[in-house]
């Protein structure tokens, strides 16, 4: 995990947010290799989740919303972790994380060296809070949204009448959300600001055809992951036992990686029953029933979410691509993505300088169609492993020869093949190996 975090600076994906300041935890920066990489995993999962179905519409809706909403969703009440505070070093801790001492069968402060004295455990919001108005006095308490999907439920009636959908409908959404994090923790998988993937797919509230549709998106999600290009056997399905579900959910179960870490959550599929709406129903005197004219039914739908965390999936992408290798007796760092998720889908590199003019239109005519990068710095080989390091799939050579028979040398990240390609040939030959 080392070597990769220290590559994710190296090679511009990921920079501590506020570094120069020494940083805030839980917080973290997109680099210019990082951005194009998150660009690639929100675009797929949008093509997959909305672009090629003709049941789910998209919505991008504001962080913060009226302070309600999270009373209705029950985040004011009960979104809270139990925290305890050690009247020595200050430290504040998860109480359910915390080791017992084997004297006197207590939870002993984690801080190294400490031993304090813990208080007693009580709630901690992890909602954050702000004010909106001028100041304070004349403002009122809002919340930064801790999830993206009460929007969703909120806007509903609004969607389901602009859009002219009928039930069976999912709402899609991409978007930032906060949670103040006791303990963020490795790198970018637990942070205090992350992004989201999240659908809300509704249906009629009856049990068959709510479990019908829990086991689609269960499917559909999973292989959703090995289309993105995650090893098969890194990823795991884990239903939750009836002790672990939340007061609301019918059935739910995870997505799963094997983390350098340890196995962990990448995505929740839930079963939500109708509780969401029904609150808001309860809370904003509003109507947001479903009638249908087919049947000449009203109901309020039930609900099976899917939840992606975007930061998460870029995470379980870098560490499923990163390896090592020997290449001509030398170590080799390599990041493996798929070529329809790098970066940079293809290097233009010039021999020599004095063939940069050339090298550098055919960049030009390329990157109306993919990501590309020209790259005229050092020498042939150590291009070629800042390139690796990146995850580029192919670099395309412009020599000597070039200027004669029209043609490049194409060099495979993962092999190291290379192929003579004709210069005009180089989309298509990019096509059929999975770039597009």
């Amino acid at each position: 995990m080392e070597s990769i975090v220290s590559l994710c600076k190296r090679r511009g994906f990921i920079f501590q947010g506020s570094e120069i300041y020494g940083g805030i935890n839980g917080f973290w920066d997109f680099g210019p290799m990082g951005v194009e990489l998150r660009q690639n995993v929100k675009k797929f999962w949008w093509q997959h989740m909305v672009a090629m179905r003709d049941d789910v519409v998209g919505v991008d809706t504001a962080i913060i919303a009226h302070p309600e909403t999270w009373r209705a969703s029950g985040h004011i009440d009960s979104f809270s972790d139990p925290m305890v505070d050690c009247r020595i070093c200050k430290g504040r801790f998860r109480a359910d994380q915390l080791d017992i001492s084997p004297d006197n069968n207590k939870p002993v402060c984690p801080t190294p060296h400490c031993k304090g004295d813990l208080t007693e455990a009580r709630a901690f919001n992890l909602m954050f809070r702000t004010f909106v108005g001028a100041s304070e006095e004349s403002g009122f308490e809002a919340y930064l949204r801790p999830e993206t999907c009460q929007s969703i439920f909120t806007q509903f009636k609004n969607v389901i009448t602009t859009s002219r959908q009928k039930i069976p409908f999912g709402i899609a959404q991409i978007g930032k959300s906060f949670r103040n994090e006791i303990t963020p923790r490795n790198f970018i998988f637990r942070s205090r600001e992350f992004e989201q993937m999240e659908m809300e797919f509704f249906v009629k509230p009856e049990a068959d055809i709510q479990e019908e549709w829990y086991n689609y998106w269960k499917e559909r999600r999973y292989q959703w992951y090995k289309d993105l290009g995650i090893k098969p056997e890194k990823l795991h399905l884990r239903d939750h036992a009836k002790d672990e579900l939340a007061h609301y959910a019918k059935a739910c179960v995870d997505v799963e990686y094997d983390f350098p870490f340890g196995r962990s959550e990448l995505e929740g599929i839930a079963n939500r029953g109708s509780f969401d709406l029904e609150q808001h129903i309860k809370f904003s005197k509003k109507d947001l029933t479903y009638f249908d004219q087919g049947t000449n039914e009203k109901y309020t739908p039930a609900v099976i979410e899917t939840s992606a965390g975007c930061d998460r999936t870029l995470l379980t992408v870098i560490c499923d691509a990163y390896d090592e290798d020997i290449i001509a007796g030398e170590k080799r760092v390599v990041m493996r993505f798929a070529p329809h998720l790098a970066p940079i889908k293809l290097g233009i590199l010039p021999l020599s300088k004095k063939l940069g003019e050339q090298a550098q239109q055919i960049e030009k005519d390329l990157r109306r169609f993919i990501r590309t990068e020209y790259d005229d710095a050092g020498s042939i080989g150590k291009r070629y492993r800042r390139h690796d390091e990146i995850g580029t799939p192919f670099c395309a050579t412009y020599d000597f020869d070039s200027e004669t028979d029209q043609k490049v040398t194409i060099r495979h990240r993962d092999s190291t093949q290379q192929d003579r390609v004709a210069i005009t040939a180089i989309r298509v030959y990019l096509e059929d190996k999975g770039v597009f």
